[in-house]
């Protein structure tokens, strides 16, 4: 009865409380509350229910993606200890964690967000599922898309057909990068990834001994990926973080270099402007700083530093930084109840999760009297009617 009534509730959720995104086949529906984290799953109707498997793999999807697997107690606890300047400014910053995409959705939209706002590139990323990706759900008369592979985008008429899509000279970098992408061995991108934190399904290995330029496979990494087309060294460190699992890539803009020279002393010498020389310096500091996780932590400070984040938090409370120990064990309980037939609501505006490719959390402790953030997630089998699996996970 209880899991019926949480089920009717949802039904009834206002528009603007749910996101909508399509993982690895799956159309996958979140929402929150202070408390919990829900997800669903909506399967085409010609998708064999194997409820158990079906949902173990939707919950490693959900934890590759959001990257759940790392203590972020303990993170936030270490960066704060080796740099006073980051415990001031993420006091109100907690729960931010850098998404681990897909290693060609990274490449191909930070392709797309050169010169460009995150409106447009939003835009140019759904354009880009729509024309060329695989369906994968309509949802009241609107399609939803798995992202293109490279493949998609080797058509003899792609470039002049992203040119009408308005994506402009990116056209040309996208269709040329997916031809050097394609014309590789299988699997190329992802061999680039870190051993630590791999690519989706892949077990993972040791990297390697980390140094203040990095760790050699991300030299490699970043070296690589600066020959293809429309990459420079900034969406080359983006792909690296957010696509390839090296945590200690630093991607250097103008505002990441404004930060360095207001706070860490950046700019005092003869070399005042952003170049190659003072992009490595500014890089080379944050790794000795942060360690293996330095773009995770330089994200933090990014976030915390753009004026949309900040003039919401400006009346919120302070939230001191805790180090909680976390429990390695995962309890699931599971309980099939009665199929409902549910109103899925139109696509969340995401814009600001996209600025700076994280996902920002709740983790606000008065609120939770256990002092341990809580998933319910439910999936579901199709909005006209199904099975649905209600799981309640415990952990931090």
């Amino acid at each position: 009865m209880a899991e019926a009534a949480f089920e009717l509730e949802w039904q009834n959720l206002p528009e603007s409380q749910e996101w909508r995104c399509v993982l690895y086949g799956h159309l996958l529906s979140l929402k929150q509350d202070p408390d919990f984290l829900y997800y669903r799953s909506v399967q085409p109707p010609s998708h064999t229910i194997t409820p158990t498997s079906d949902n173990d793999h939707l919950l490693r999807i959900l934890k590759h993606y959001f990257n759940l697997t790392p203590n972020l107690n303990e993170l936030y606890s270490q960066w704060s200890l080796q740099d006073p300047n980051f415990k001031k400014k993420a006091a109100q910053f907690t729960g931010i964690r850098i998404l681990r995409q897909d290693a060609w959705e990274a490449l191909v939209s930070f392709i797309c967000s050169s010169n460009n706002n995150i409106a447009r590139i939003s835009q140019m990323v759904e354009k880009l599922c729509i024309h060329y990706g695989k369906p994968v759900a309509t949802i009241e008369g609107r399609a939803y898309h798995d992202f293109p592979p490279p493949d998609a985008l080797t058509g003899k008429d792609v470039e002049s057909n992203l040119r009408k899509l308005g994506f402009g000279y990116r056209a040309r970098y996208l269709y040329q990068t997916a031809l050097m992408v394609s014309n590789r061995d299988k699997g190329w991108l992802d061999s680039l990834s870190n051993p630590e934190c791999p690519a989706f399904g892949v077990d993972p290995k040791p990297s390697g001994e980390m140094k203040p330029e990095g760790r050699e496979g991300y030299r490699e990494a970043h070296e690589k990926l600066l020959e293809l087309q429309g990459v420079g060294p900034k969406v080359s460190d983006c792909v690296s973080l957010m696509g390839l699992g090296w945590g200690e890539s630093v991607p250097v803009d103008t505002h990441v270099w404004q930060i360095a020279q207001r706070d860490y002393r950046f700019g005092k010498s003869s070399n005042k402007n952003l170049n190659k020389t003072t992009y490595d310096a500014v890089a080379n500091h944050f790794r000795k700083l942060w360690g293996k996780e330095a773009g995770w932590a330089h994200s933090v400070l990014f976030t915390a530093d753009l004026r949309t984040f900040a003039d919401k938090l400006a009346a919120t409370k302070k939230v001191d930084v805790k180090v909680k120990d976390e429990e390695s064990d995962v309890k699931i309980e599971t309980k099939v109840t009665t199929a409902l037939s549910l109103k899925v609501p139109k696509e969340e505006d995401m814009e600001e999760d996209l600025d700076v490719k994280v996902k920002l959390e709740d983790i606000d402790d008065a609120k939770k009297p256990s002092g341990r953030k809580h998933i319910s997630a439910t999936q579901i089998q199709a909005p006209q009617g199904g099975i649905y699996h209600v799981h309640r996970i415990s952990g931090h």
